[in-house]
């Protein structure tokens, strides 16, 4: 069986097995500026570090059963397709009611039957609950780009801010950290939807 589902695979097209299983079809921005979203003041940098943050609301739960929920979640995060085997949670403390997680995963840009191009992308999720609400962020942001073929190291802070990830009118993302600043937003913004999602 398992030699089976080695050569089903290798008859795959290699798109078809990389690809972000998380994405959904786009529909971002406007018909107008379809990178809208991704302009100014969408990528905050916090101490001088890019940090996304939010507060999700859960009303009726106790920090202790959102602290049950998150680290449940974060936990299957490391075991899901596309992560690497580094992915685990750090830290886990039920008395202070905080999870850290840091995670490996391929972020893919374009996949297709001729070309695949992804980045190996690594962040920490840091959640802190407390009786009826969670806060998130997501940070220590960096990337490890065409390791096959000439690793480059990325920060977050010197390739995804507005001043590199846009271009100089600073309306249109910028030709090849733009790709970078979409997809880490568009995986930021698949993340905290699912825990607001699990925390209703």
């Amino acid at each position: 069986m398992k030699k089976l589902l080695i050569a089903m695979m290798m008859c795959l097209p290699l798109w078809a097995v990389a690809q972000n299983t998380w994405e959904m079809p786009e529909t971002n921005g406007t018909a107008a500026n379809p990178d809208q979203k991704y302009l100014v003041g969408a990528v905050p940098v916090v101490d001088g570090k890019v940090t996304f943050q939010t507060v999700i609301d859960a009303p009726g739960k106790s920090a202790a059963q959102i602290y049950d929920i998150v680290k449940s979640y974060m936990e299957k995060m490391t075991k899901e397709p596309g992560q690497f085997e580094q992915s685990r949670i750090v830290l886990a403390d039920s008395a202070k009611f905080e999870v850290v997680g840091s995670y490996q995963e391929w972020l893919v840009f374009k996949s297709t039957a001729l070309v695949l191009d992804r980045t190996r992308l690594y962040y920490h999720l840091i959640v802190n609950c407390s009786d009826g609400k969670a806060d998130i962020s997501m940070t220590r942001i960096y990337y490890l780009y065409e390791e096959e073929r000439d690793p480059q190291t990325l920060k977050a802070e010197e390739w995804i801010t507005d001043e590199v990830g846009l271009n100089k009118k600073k309306n249109k993302l910028s030709r090849v950290a733009g790709k970078f600043r979409r997809k880490t937003i568009d995986r930021k913004d698949y993340l905290f939807n699912k825990f607001a999602s699990l925390l209703k």
